[in-house]
Parts: C-alpha cells; sequence; structure tokens
C-alpha cells in the first residue's frame, strides 16, 4: 500500500520543522499543548514557560507552513492545529518516537 502524496509531504515537512531545525523541540511543544488545547500567544507564552516573542515567532512558521490555523484579530487571535495535521497527527507521534528513542540510545553512550 502506498502513502498519498499529500501524506508523505506532510511527514516530511513536520520531520524537516521538527527534527531538522534548531526550533524543532520549541515547535514540537507548541503543537502537542495546541492539540490539547487551543490558545492565543499569550496564553501559549505562559503555560509553555517561553517568551512571547519566540512563541510568535514559531507559530508563525507552522502556519506559514500550513500546520497551524488561527481564528480572530490581534491579541485575542487563537492558534488551532490545521485540518492535515489533527487528521494525520499520528506521523507527528511517529516523528516524536524516533526522536526519544534516538535521544535514549544517546543517553545510555
Amino acid at each position: 500500500m502506498s502513502i498519498p502524496g499529500n501524506v508523505r509531504n506532510l511527514k516530511y515537512l513536520l520531520g524537516w520543522l521538527i527534527s531538522g531545525t534548531r526550533g524543532g523541540p520549541t515547535r514540537a511543544l507548541i503543537i502537542h499543548t495546541l492539540r490539547e488545547t487551543p490558545q492565543n500567544a499569550n496564553q501559549l507564552s505562559k503555560s509553555l514557560e517561553m517568551d512571547y516573542r519566540t512563541i510568535r515567532h514559531h507559530l508563525k512558521v507552522l502556519q506559514k507552513n500550513k500546520l497551524v490555523t488561527k481564528a480572530g484579530d490581534r491579541y485575542g487571535t487563537t492558534y488551532f492545529l490545521s485540518p492535515p495535521l489533527e487528521e494525520n497527527y499520528v506521523l507527528f507521534e511517529e516523528i516524536m518516537n524516533k526522536i526519544w528513542k534516538k535521544q535514549k540510545r544517546e543517553k545510555k553512550k
């Protein structure tokens, strides 16, 4: 059985944005948090105990890559996972599991 092209593209995109870039761990936390509860940037900043500008930067990257969507204006803008990411969240979980397994192996060395 072959993987549809759009799912394959999403898998590559998630892999690059999460494990292939320096900001990947922060983006992974944002994705995980938004799956639990849609939030605005200020709420994310407080719940993740991170700088507001850092959160805004990563939200822009995730939005540009169509992994999150937003509703509302300005300060009250609430962010959600995009429908394609929501429908294929298992791909995100697979990537995170690979990262965690790799980190565990490296700690044992």
